[in-house]
């Protein structure tokens, strides 16, 4: 299998799958050679000048790699013991376990969340307009005009899997109370970069690595399942199947289209001196039953697409939720979460119109009967470097849920 990475490599530079991950037989990315090194991909055996390169499971930016050390030696050694680190005991450390859940936070909030609706796996994006309200038949109508803009019914019909790798910066600042003015810390920015492979809205996976902390999260199409590889013993959160809200972020038009095509317009709006339409979607109680707890109930998940009138495509994407939450003491508190995705940088991959590039700013709000509200607000900026259609040989193997996980009765509460 080395030897196979190996030649792999020679093929396609930019080769970047495990040699143990179900994944490795499918070659990607056929860049030319002269692509510059914008992700790292190879970590050389510095134990023995011979020794094959390992081929790194999820890529990770040129810009985190630098940041290891003051020399490429060193930067390596860096590299080879975070590698070595994730599978040892120093993550039960207090100090390492502290930052490792803050990573944690950030990674399952801002870099991994899912969206609570099912959208429709058929190629088909056509509604009937009779007997609709003059809302719904303008909504399904920019609809069209969107499935235009990204390619047309036959390119983005003619998508049956993707894979997708690019970089993303996380800050954040901290919790505040809510009439405090906040300012997002450009000094805890955190580094990383990610693995997205799709079938499907509900059938991809998502390998997320930043600053050292990795979460891998996915489904199947009969459970979807969001964990951290860094502690073995830490639970996996599952629940019903549902599409990662970064798809949605210009990556996959026509779930997009899906999503939005029972959506109401609510009116017009001017972003970043683009006119917008606005389509509004509200999850039905019960979608939102289904998606509770035992310890906890979402109150409302309200979902906004803005269309651009000049070119028809989206151009932001947002989505609040309101949680209510049972302490042990009997109390109720409420979290409620509100984030806005702004692309940009559309380009064609074979056809279809893909954002290669956004910013997406979380607000969260803690508050209850007994406890101060508090407010704390992140920003993840993000960069797609690579986008690859029709993988040959992804099959549903690539997407099993770890081990043991189907006997789980675990509900993911983000």
């Amino acid at each position: 299998r080395e030897l196979q990475a190996r030649r792999a490599f020679e093929i396609y530079p930019s080769f970047s799958i495990s040699i143990y991950s179900p994944l490795f037989p499918l070659l990607l990315f056929r860049l030319d050679r002269n692509t510059p090194i914008i992700m790292r991909r190879l970590c050389p055996n510095i134990d023995r000048d011979d020794g094959l390169e390992t081929i790194l499971e999820v890529p990770i930016p040129e810009e985190m790699f630098t940041s290891m050390g003051s020399n490429v030696t060193l930067r390596w050694q860096n590299m080879s013991t975070w590698m070595k680190a994730q599978t040892s005991d120093k993550w039960s450390s207090p100090i390492i376990a502290n930052r490792l859940n803050e990573l944690r936070f950030l990674l399952y909030l801002v870099g991994s969340p899912l969206i609570p609706l099912q959208v429709q796996l058929g190629h088909s994006i056509h509604r009937p307009v009779r007997d609709c309200s003059i809302e719904a038949s303008t909504a399904k109508y920019i609809v069209q005009q969107y499935i235009a803009a990204t390619g047309g019914p036959a390119a983005l019909n003619s998508v049956q899997s993707m894979c997708v790798t690019g970089q993303v910066k996380i800050k954040a600042s901290d919790f505040h109370l809510s009439d405090e003015s906040i300012e997002v810390k450009k000094s805890t920015e955190e580094i990383g970069g990610f693995v997205l492979w799709q079938k499907n809205p509900d059938l991809w996976c998502l390998e997320l690595v930043v600053s050292g902390c990795k979460v891998i999260c996915g489904s199947n199409g009969k459970l979807s399942w969001r964990h951290s590889s860094n502690n073995q013993h830490s639970p996996i959160s599952t629940g019903p199947p549902r599409p990662l809200r970064r798809f949605l972020q210009g990556l996959d038009p026509r779930a997009t289209a899906n999503l939005f095509i029972d959506a109401m317009c609510i009116g017009e709006k001017l972003i970043n001196d683009e006119d917008c339409f606005i389509l509004k979607l509200e999850t039905s109680p019960a979608i939102r039953e289904a998606q509770s707890g035992p310890n906890y109930e979402i109150i409302h998940h309200t979902i906004w697409g803005y269309f651009s009138q000049r070119s028809g495509l989206l151009i932001q994407f947002e989505d609040s939720r309101l949680l209510r939450m049972r302490t042990k003491s009997d109390e109720d508190v409420f979290w409620e979460t509100s984030t806005e995705s702004f692309m940009e940088t559309y380009r064609y991959v074979d056809g279809v119109n893909i954002a290669h590039s956004g910013k997406t700013n979380v607000t969260v709000f803690r508050y209850g009967e007994h406890s101060a509200n508090h407010k704390r607000e992140m920003e993840e900026t993000w960069k797609i470097e690579e986008v690859d259609f029709n993988v040959w040989g992804l099959t549903m193997e690539s997407f099993l849920p770890p081990p043991g996980t189907s006997v789980l009765q675990l509900h993911d509460a983000s």
